[in-house]
């Protein structure tokens, strides 16, 4: 095929060992600032390996929920989500100046991430955070979101990001992880998957049907088991078929 470019990231900060692996191979990591887990030590070590192998950095702001790792929603008011979010960002982007470094973008966690997927007035406050800081920093979206809708609308640049080890629904959102299929954890597997979508700018879901798709972006979890070893095939697999990861 034609040679493609496409951007590989990961969730860390987050407490998980091969983190000092995982940055160096990936081009750009979501880290967690305090929401669903993350504290001052967590950030600036995944910043300052993120700087050293010229990784982008995010920040990963979710509910504030640590209990439920930020995979359960909390019902908030507008302003106090809206505060929390800011918070969690500016945490992370004054330890990224110290750093000498830069923010590249936002992507929210867990079930921010989806509920602003399909929620205006979750999916504004995110936008509106965002439009706050003031600089050009791009958010990374499922294709077709709600929240990609509003931050267009607004002038937020966006990525569109879709998920390598995870299942969707015909809704495409993601199979829940209650859910027996709900993970992807074969190399071969995430390949295809991955592929297809490139190839085909659609995903096969959990129900076998085909659901047009786009992706800039593609998301491994970093606590996904063997998560290492699933990232290094994915990038030597894109790679043998002229797909660069960048």
């Amino acid at each position: 095929m034609a040679e493609y470019k496409i951007d590989i990231n990961v969730d860390v900060g987050e407490g998980i060992a091969h983190e000092s692996k995982l940055i160096p191979i990936i081009s750009s990591c979501n880290i967690a600032c305090g929401g669903h887990t993350g504290d001052e030590q967590s950030m600036r070590e995944a910043v300052q390996l993120a700087i050293k192998y010229n990784t982008k950095i995010g920040a990963h702001p979710s509910f504030p929920d640590t209990n439920n790792f930020g995979r359960s929603i909390v019902k908030l008011s507008c302003t106090s989500l809206y505060q929390s979010i800011k918070q969690q960002i500016e945490d992370l982007h004054g330890i990224i100046r110290e750093e000498k470094g830069i923010l590249h973008h936002i992507k929210p966690h867990g079930a921010l991430y989806n509920l602003a997927a399909k929620d205006q007035s979750t999916a504004e406050v995110i936008v509106a955070v965002i439009k706050r800081c003031n600089q050009p920093l791009k958010l990374y979206v499922p294709y077709g979101s709600v929240i990609a809708k509003i931050a267009q609308k607004e002038n937020v640049k966006i990525t569109y990001e879709a998920f390598a080890d995870r299942n969707y629904n015909e809704d495409l959102s993601l199979v829940s992880r209650a859910q027996p299929k709900a993970l992807i954890t074969k190399s071969d597997a995430i390949f295809a998957h991955v592929n297809y979508m490139i190839t085909n700018h659609k995903v096969k879901t959990i129900s076998a049907k085909e659901v047009a798709i786009k992706a800039d972006t593609f998301c491994l979890h970093g606590d996904t088991p063997n998560a290492l070893h699933l990232t290094r095939d994915l990038i030597k697999n894109l790679n043998a078929i002229g797909i660069k990861i960048e």
